[in-house]
């Protein structure tokens, strides 16, 4: 790689964790190099910072083309392609989410769904439907918190995720007062 050793370690450091993500390294690798450059990049650029063929360098920009995080951008007077990465690290961030529940969760749903309309033929699918069950009403509340945190302005997602763990005290005070106005314990699954 010709990269700054700064921005290398940050480019090899990332197509690790893109592998342990279930992403080629490769893939990984370009789309830093993409995210960090301070211009838009050809594919020329990025066989020479990365150090893999053109063919694997095409693999990896129509991955990142199929995930949106890298676009087309168009530099004057140039015939190359040139890309880039949103520009908004919160874009990004909610792409990324938004491609990772699409691919995976979606899915997993939709199998959940058929298997859970399906009779149970013994005691043994009876019990693994139940199980099934579990699953898929847990899933259900994640995707449905997931719609609801989508639908935020960046502001505000910003703002609750800097509450952190003042939501569950916030959570316990409220418990705290339903039971002295006289409701009884709250339910729900139990505190540390």
């Amino acid at each position: 790689m010709n990269l700054p050793p700064l921005i290398q370690a940050f480019v090899l450091h990332f197509g690790e964790m893109g592998s342990r993500w279930g992403i080629n390294r490769t893939v990984g690798q370009v789309y830093a190099v993409i995210f960090l450059a301070n211009r838009p990049v050809c594919a020329d650029d990025l066989v020479d910072a990365v150090g893999v063929a053109r063919s694997n360098v095409a693999m990896a920009l129509k991955e990142l083309q199929s995930w949106e995080l890298i676009r087309l951008k168009h530099v004057p007077g140039e015939r190359r392609d040139y890309y880039g990465t949103l520009d908004d690290i919160w874009a990004i961030v909610r792409k990324l989410v938004e491609q990772r529940k699409r691919r995976e969760i979606d899915p997993t749903l939709t199998v959940l769904r058929e298997l859970l309309m399906q009779s149970p033929a013994s005691e043994e699918e009876r019990f693994a439907q139940e199980r099934m069950q579990e699953m898929h009403g847990v899933i259900e509340l994640v995707t449905g918190w997931y719609d609801d945190i989508e639908r935020l302005e960046t502001e505000r997602l910003v703002q609750l995720l800097s509450l952190g763990s003042k939501i569950v005290k916030a959570l316990d005070w409220k418990d705290k007062l339903f039971v002295a106005k006289g409701g009884g314990k709250p339910k729900g699954p139990e505190r540390p």
